[in-house]
């Protein structure tokens, strides 16, 4: 029985390729900063790469208005705009590493599109 031939010299080739692509996307998403600010004006959130929260800044004014729930619920709702933000651009980043018809609320950015490139060097596509 023949085994098959691998060109290792290409395969390397590839691989090394997939590398550099995983460090530029790794430093291009380390760049990632999104704040948002809530309608009213009073509350701002800046997240960087993933998500993960850095900076949160209340207007001196939201203190006139003693409901405390509603500032939570514009704190929280303003995090949550920042975090989907941070989100659509790590999805930007990595879209060419995704399937042509991945949509971005049905993919984890995560893994996702380096297990699509994983998958396509094991096949030798």
């Amino acid at each position: 029985m023949a085994w098959p031939t691998v060109d290792v010299a290409a395969r390397k080739a590839g691989y090394e390729r997939l590398r550099d692509d995983l460090l530029r996307i790794q430093q291009r998403i380390a760049d990632i900063e999104v704040t948002a600010e809530s309608p009213d004006g009073l509350v701002s959130a800046t997240v960087v790469k993933r998500g993960e929260l850095t900076e949160l800044r209340l207007d001196p004014r939201v203190y006139r208005s003693p409901d405390s729930k509603a500032l939570a619920k514009a704190i929280v709702a303003t995090i949550q705009d920042a975090v989907e933000q941070a989100r659509e651009k790590l999805f930007d980043i990595t879209r060419d590493y995704l399937p042509s018809d991945a949509k971005f609320d049905e993919t984890d950015v995560d893994t996702g599109p380096f297990m699509h490139q994983l998958d396509k060097q094991i096949e030798g596509a």
